[in-house]
């Protein structure tokens, strides 16, 4: 029988509704254990939470060139907005989020984040009655702390919630639902929130906010009374040791997992360069074709966000068919050439071009994620930490774009070579996979065998049963 590493109570997370007794837990637990069909209703509820965040980047996009000229900012302070949305995510997953997932579990996480969404959204009203810019970026940081919570405890739970080939398409079918809410998000703003509106006011902006807090609110009341399946660090530990025989899998002090390391870099360029694209996309058109309106130029960015989903949709049929690393590198591949073409055309052309780029986008962020975390064992919730970090890069990036097309009297073509830049450094990591770690990742896609299915002894907790679930099931 093979040996189950040990892990004593006070090492599980406070609430992942299994009994135990003073031994020690031998036993993994959770839903790494589960079955694709099991998992389905927990990950549809927590989808739920990406279409969420997905709609609040896509009103941040809106919001950004509106504050332009509501509040009198200039491109570079109204990337501000961004900064402070992003930078939450650089304090957040490494200190209480990832804490929080750590010690009590995914469900905590998942309430405890949509409490500091709430908040931040409630704030957006005194900040529109005093007409601040600081305190929008205020509650801003606070919407973006609890989006940050989330992301957290929802990508690593949407990876690991089911059968371990799978992960990567589970979490680009969760992604694609926060991509339709960054197509609604500016549907949404340019059809109601900001049309036939008095374009010096902000009331609009408070109601839609004041609506997304007591929805939030409302939400995170669901997810107390709602059970959810528990991923610990014992069930990624067993995950990684049963598919010790076809990757190259061991167990390292977290120091020593480059690969997570690399695609924290690639994640954090990656990032960075998306948000500056999204932010900016308004901007780019108006001055590629002069003759577009801030209305035109909304629907504009819906039209390049839907072709964001269309790409995760598209990318997770080809997840069926072919390898996750080659998926990542086409699309990477994709997203640097219409990136390169964007700096060059005008016109409706490079409006077309921006759109691709943004169809290229789609599915990188959750390839990286998980292909990062492949065969991190018992550090994969802190190296989930670390890549969830690693979207702080959109604080870097966008104020950067605006900074620099400032420079340039207003050129905003001209200050995309920054994403450019971002782009070509997060295009060598799914290089990197492919010429060194493609036998490995091939390895947890094609040859992995689920865990043995408990058979839980009453009196000491052990693992008993060496029967193993089938593969397909």
């Amino acid at each position: 029988m093979r040996e189950e590493p040990e892990y004593r109570n006070n090492d599980l997370p406070g609430d992942v509704g299994v009994e135990t007794n003073d031994q020690t837990v031998k036993a993994v637990m959770g839903a790494g254990e589960i079955t694709t069909r099991e998992s389905i209703a927990p990950v549809c509820l927590v989808t739920i939470l990406f279409f969420m965040w997905g709609f609040a980047y896509g009103l941040l996009d809106v919001l950004n060139s509106h504050f332009q000229d509501v509040l009198n900012v200039s491109k570079g302070m109204s990337g501000g907005l961004q900064a402070a949305y992003f930078g939450a995510y650089f304090v957040g997953p490494l200190t209480y989020s990832g804490w929080i997932v750590r010690r009590f579990g995914y469900r905590w996480a998942f309430i405890v984040g949509l409490c500091l969404y709430g908040v931040g959204a409630l704030m957006f009203w005194p900040s529109g009655v005093n007409r601040s810019f600081g305190g929008f970026c205020g509650s801003m940081f606070i919407v973006g702390s609890g989006l940050a919570t989330l992301e957290t405890a929802a990508n690593p739970f949407i990876a690991t919630c089911g059968p371990s080939r799978h992960s990567e398409l589970r979490l680009t079918l969760a992604q694609s639902f926060q991509a339709i809410g960054t197509v609604v998000a500016p549907v949404l703003a340019s059809q109601v929130i900001f049309k036939d509106v008095d374009s010096n006011s902000l009331t609009s902006v408070q109601w839609v906010y004041l609506g997304i807090g007591i929805f939030v609110f409302l939400l995170a009341v669901v997810f107390f009374f709602v059970r959810l399946p528990e991923v610990t660090d014992a069930d990624m530990a067993n995950q990684a040791e049963l598919a010790v025989d076809v990757t190259d899998y061991k167990d390292k002090p977290l120091r020593q997992q480059y690969t997570l390391f690399y695609g924290v870099l690639a994640q954090f360029c990656y990032v960075g360069a998306q948000v500056a694209y999204a932010g900016y996309f308004i901007n780019y058109v108006i001055w590629v074709r002069p003759e577009t309106s801030k209305a035109t130029g909304s629907n504009l960015l819906a039209v390049a966000q839907g072709c964001f989903a269309i790409g995760r949709f598209v990318s997770s049929g080809l997840l069926k068919i072919t390898k996750p690393r080659f998926v990542l590198l086409g699309f990477m591949s994709g997203a640097v050439i219409f990136a390169s073409l964007v700096l060059a055309l005008k016109g409706n052309t490079a409006i077309a071009m921006i759109s691709l780029v943004l169809f290229f986008e789609s599915c990188c962020f959750p390839l990286i994620f998980t292909l990062s975390l492949r065969g991190l064992g018992r550090h994969s919730k802190r190296g989930a930490s670390f890549i969830i970090a690693a979207v702080s890069g959109g604080a870097l990036f966008p104020p950067v774009l605006g900074s620099v097309a400032d420079a340039f009297d207003g050129n905003t073509q001209r200050a995309f070579f920054v994403p450019l830049i971002g782009f070509c450094i997060a295009w060598t990591f799914p290089l990197y996979l492919n010429l060194f770690k493609g036998k490995s990742l091939d390895g947890w896609t094609e040859n992995v065998k689920v865990s043995p299915e408990p058979n839980m002894n009453s009196n000491d907790g052990e693992i008993l049963g060496e029967n193993e679930r089938s593969k397909n099931i």
